[in-house]
């Protein structure tokens, strides 16, 4: 091969690999309105005479709002776009009801890459002790995300195979124990990050009987004199 003929094929060489890099595609941040925020009220004490010299059975229903989760519900607009590495948009797709993921983490910079069903032996003890739960508490991790009956979803361009993942089903408007509603799968990033998955749904309806694109719990720590908040950072996938 001459040294003209090299000289001319590199450049050739050098475009067309330029050609044929391949980007995954990452969740990304959203932009994020908080609508409203609440919790439920406490019941009114019921009452009973007392009367010296009885002894009274009773029995007694109660609810209390838990301590270690907090809700997110609402809906997701946005568009699929086809831009350059400073955002200039040749071409984009608006979706009214897209469908896709959103993820909630307490990390502000997730590695997405070698994100994995989150293992419930290894891990559910350290995390349930970061949040000061009891091993025995009702609504703790492996007690709430006791299931693993999800659809197949891709993070990163990895792929989550069907009912391989702790997950939960969060109630719609006909309660607990439906398997065609709101799902919500525990991952875990390639730094060990704790990524919490909704699978997002089109203008279901949801535990308040209105139309949501998703629903999902996060833990966060509000035992004994905690009070603190804790920030968490959503990042979405539409496809």
């Amino acid at each position: 091969m001459s040294k003209i003929y090299r000289l001319l094929l590199l450049p050739i060489l050098a475009l067309v690999l330029s050609l044929v890099v391949v980007y995954a595609v990452v969740p990304s941040g959203g932009t994020l309105t908080s609508i409203s925020n609440a919790t439920a009220p406490a019941d009114v004490a019921g009452s009973h005479a007392a009367i010296a010299g009885n002894v009274t059975e009773m029995t007694v229903v109660a609810f209390t709002t838990t301590q270690s989760w907090q809700g997110y519900f609402g809906n997701i607009t946005g568009t699929i776009q086809l831009a350059d590495g400073s955002d200039n948009v040749m071409y984009n797709w608006s979706l009214a009801s897209p469908e896709g993921e959103i993820y909630a983490s307490v990390n502000n910079s997730v590695n997405w890459v070698g994100t994995q069903c989150y293992n419930n032996t290894t891990f559910t003890p350290n995390l349930e002790l970061e949040y000061n739960i009891l091993g025995d508490d009702v609504d703790g991790v492996d007690e709430t995300f006791n299931l693993q009956n999800h659809d197949a979803f891709y993070v990163n361009n990895i792929l989550i195979n069907t009912n391989t993942c702790m997950s939960a089903r969060i109630y719609g408007d006909t309660g607990a124990g439906v398997d065609t509603e709101f799902e919500e799968v525990l991952l875990k990033g390639g730094s060990n990050e704790t990524i919490f998955a909704s699978i997002l749904e089109e203008d279901m309806l949801g535990f308040n009987d209105a139309s949501h694109d998703f629903q999902m719990l996060v833990l966060e720590d509000g035992h004994g004199t905690d009070t603190a908040t804790r920030p968490y950072y959503f990042y979405v996938e539409l496809e």
